[in-house]
């Protein structure tokens, strides 16, 4: 099998690394570079679990190929607080709304919130349904999570008025 060289930037720091040809982006962010907070669940792209940002677009990393990510960027989950003693708003928001439940799929759900709300100051309850739907949680309690995208919203639209 081809090996290929990657360099790439996640969360700010930059990385070089040789990676086999068919290796997985959620195999190389997990195995690789040990940033295991990217969640590998259905591996066929439909649970959401494994998304992360690249070039600040949510995508599932078990669809994509190690290799797709040479010359980009990559924010994950580790990325996401702006300090180890400051939680990003939406992840705040969570904690406050008891929307962490098992956490399995929490990440997921971060990183495909985050450019919705970036997106979206003020979203309706239906739109945050609707940006959730692609994100399954198989503790199946959405209002939770629900509530705290709305109260992050909220929040963020608070602190920059």
């Amino acid at each position: 099998m081809s090996r290929h060289v990657v360099s790439t930037e996640v969360n700010g720091r930059a990385y070089e690394r040789e990676v086999e040809s068919r290796q997985l982006l959620s195999d190389f962010l997990r195995h690789e570079l040990g940033l295991t907070g990217t969640h590998v669940g259905c591996e066929h792209g439909v649970c959401g679990a494994c998304t992360v940002l690249l070039d600040g677009a949510p995508v599932r990393s078990c669809l994509l190929f190690a290799v797709q990510s040479d010359g980009r960027k990559l924010a994950t989950v580790e990325g996401l607080a702006p300090s180890v003693d400051e939680l990003h708003p939406v992840q705040t928001a969570f904690r406050d709304a008891h929307a962490l439940q098992c956490g399995f799929c929490t990440a997921g759900i971060l990183m495909t919130m985050v450019p919705f709300l970036e997106n979206n100051q003020n979203p309706t309850e239906a739109e945050v349904r609707a940006a959730l739907s692609g994100n399954l949680c198989r503790c199946t309690g959405y209002q939770h999570i629900v509530d705290a995208v709305l109260l992050a919203a909220e929040r963020m639209r608070s602190a920059s008025a």
